[in-house]
């Protein structure tokens, strides 16, 4: 089981918090059943980890980003540089269904960054979401009905071959122990945030 500092960031505080991430598994599913394998097919994009078949084009250009994505980009920018997490919360209520911000039983975003950032009273979550929403992207199953865009880019980057210039970029979002971590895992497990190309916003989560 691999062990991650999940609060650690370029903000990091005095208090390391610890996440435990789960490698990615398959659903169990017969396949002499072909009725049970559509029941279980995904209906939405995942926020879970997947394995990194191939790197994805890594796109810093936002003129690329289709209209609703970037106007929901700008909108969780603009509502997380307030300061308010309950700005926050009120845009991700906005939307059709509430984005996964944990893996858990959860049901109140802030109640939850608080519990994990207690010294920052959990707005350290919002520099981490400024942070991330600033760097590359990744445009994931195009083409399909899981199209999503994605950041950060190291999602679906080996970390094994990033470039000095792109270890910096990744230093201000995890400390280096964190980055070695990832690397013994096979796969970047840290904060990432997902924009269906309709502008729906689906996950803000890290672990697995």
């Amino acid at each position: 089981m691999l062990v991650l500092f999940a609060a650690a960031s370029a903000h990091a505080q005095n208090t390391v918090r610890t996440e435990t991430i789960r490698p990615p598994t398959s659903p169990s599913v017969d396949p002499t059943t072909p009725a049970q394998k559509t029941a279980q097919a995904p209906t939405r994009p995942d926020a879970h980890l997947t394995p990194l078949a191939a790197a994805s084009e890594i796109i810093t250009d936002l003129s690329r980003l289709p209209a609703p994505v970037a106007r929901t980009r700008e909108q969780i920018l603009a509502a997380a540089r307030t300061g308010d997490l309950q700005k926050l919360k009120d845009l991700m209520q906005a939307g059709p269904e509430m984005p996964v911000f944990a893996f858990t039983d959860e049901k109140d975003p802030v109640a939850f960054w608080t519990a994990n950032y207690p010294d920052s009273d959990g707005i350290e979550v919002l520099s981490i979401l400024v942070t991330i929403l600033e760097t590359g992207f990744v445009r994931v199953d195009e083409g399909t009905p899981l199209e999503m865009y994605v950041w950060p880019y190291f999602v679906r980057t080996s970390l094994k071959t990033l470039s000095l210039q792109q270890k910096v970029e990744l230093f201000r979002i995890v400390t280096g122990a964190d980055y070695k971590d990832m690397v013994e895992f096979g796969a970047y497990a840290f904060y990432r945030l997902g924009i269906g190309p309709d502008g729906t916003w689906h996950f803000f989560v890290a672990g697995d």
